[in-house]
């Protein structure tokens, strides 16, 4: 019997078809290498690592006046809704293909910047510390910002292939993608949010330079954009204070005000040492740093783990973000410019997030509301988070299949 036909033969059984595994004469890998399992189980680990510490992070929580209603595990069981609607999210990104994400681009960024417009309607978006991100549903809130992350990386991706011959045009090719970012800016800064400004900023640019934009423009545009942060730091008092506390933490005049969380989040890292004081065993936690379970859940970890536990979070971020450029690139290499496009844009986001907010801990950055990725506390965040990972596990998905002969809308048959 011929090899190929001998494989035709084997691949009847399993229900695949022959033509989609055999080609030039020899069997195309299994459906277990047709997923990036390293990138699944980086991805894993973190969420568990985040379940862990947001427990120890939070359950001292009940003792302040805040609180003081809540049980121990009110944040735990929270957390724990919040990973189950995650999976479900990133199975249902896994199981769309590319295409429909490329075709909805624009629908799906118009409905994140609608969502960002009703945040701000009085009685309709949810206050918080000065703040109105969240929408109140029934059973939990949405932070439209987070989508937006998700909405700006894909539109702009599609955005960039549907301009690829105006990117280096300023009319035609930059204009409106400045635009649109613009009024999602001001949104944001209408909330306030800078945080996710910043993001959002930097998701858009990396996708339009990696998309082909013309360099001066870009440069441009970079130059713009420092001014116009450096102008809202120079015309807002607090903006200001807070940039002076960052540079001197431990002065009196800020120690106790706008640096408090800084020092006490430098306090717990200097407190873990190599090995951490042991899972539990944090002081800093027991309502001495605010928002512990959130954005400063990783002086937490390097409290109780220690350096060698922020270490590990490193690696695991830096995997997750070389893994989502190779996809991108390996995309790309196959002519399919959305999804190597997106897979970046996706790289970007978790690896300016993350930076951001590690900086933010070690005193490297001014404090910002940030959360760290696939780690802190939160719906929205561990949500988009996951379907992010669940469309970058798509994108890689169809390139092992094109690169074996078959089609990238092809069904998937096994997970």
């Amino acid at each position: 019997m011929p090899y190929s036909a001998s494989i035709t033969a084997l691949s009847r059984p399993l229900g695949i078809a022959a033509g989609n595994n055999v080609r030039n004469g020899y069997a195309l890998s299994s459906c277990v290498r047709d997923h990036d399992y390293t990138l699944l189980w980086s991805t894993i680990a973190l969420l568990s690592l985040g379940l862990i510490m947001v427990y120890s992070a939070s359950i001292a929580l009940p003792n302040s006046p805040k609180y003081s209603t809540y049980t121990p595990y009110h944040f735990l069981v929270r957390h724990v809704a919040s990973l189950i609607s995650g999976i479900l999210g990133a199975l249902v990104a896994f199981r769309i293909p590319v295409k429909i994400w490329d075709r909805y681009a624009l629908r799906i960024f118009l409905i994140a910047l609608l969502l960002l417009v009703l945040v701000l309607i009085p009685y309709f978006g949810k206050g918080v510390n000065g703040a109105r991100r969240w929408i109140p549903l029934v059973i939990t809130n949405i932070q439209p910002s987070e989508i937006m992350k998700l909405a700006v990386t894909i539109y702009t991706a599609n955005y960039t292939v549907r301009k690829q011959e105006y990117m280096r045009q300023f009319i035609k090719g930059f204009l409106p993608m400045a635009l649109a970012v613009g009024v999602v800016g001001a949104l944001l800064l209408l909330e306030p949010d800078m945080g996710a400004f910043i993001v959002i900023v930097s998701i858009s640019m990396g996708v339009l330079f990696l998309g082909g934009v013309c360099a001066r423009l870009f440069g441009g545009l970079t130059l713009t954009i420092i001014g116009t942060f450096s102008i809202l730091v120079w015309v807002s008092p607090w903006r200001r204070e807070r940039i002076f506390a960052y540079l001197n933490p431990w002065d009196d005049r800020y120690s106790q005000g706008k640096s408090y969380q800084l020092t006490h989040s430098l306090i717990a890292f200097g407190r873990g040492e190599w090995f951490g004081v042991g899972l539990g065993g944090g002081l800093e936690k027991l309502n001495y740093l605010p928002e512990a379970h959130t954005d400063f859940i990783l002086a937490v970890i390097g409290e109780e783990l220690g350096f060698m536990g922020v270490v590990v979070i490193i690696l695991l971020f830096y995997w997750i973000i070389r893994r989502a450029v190779e996809i991108g690139r390996q995309a790309l290499a196959l002519d399919h410019t959305f999804s190597g496009l997106v897979a970046k844009g996706i790289g970007l986001w978790i690896g300016i997030q993350t930076f951001i907010n590690i900086s933010v801990n070690l005193g490297l950055l001014p404090t910002k509301g940030l959360t760290l990725p696939l780690v802190s506390y939160g719906g929205s965040g561990i949500l988009l988070n996951c379907m992010a990972v669940g469309l970058l596990m798509r994108i890689d998905y169809e390139n092992r299949v094109l690169m074996r002969g078959g089609q990238a809308c092809a069904p998937i048959r096994c997970l």
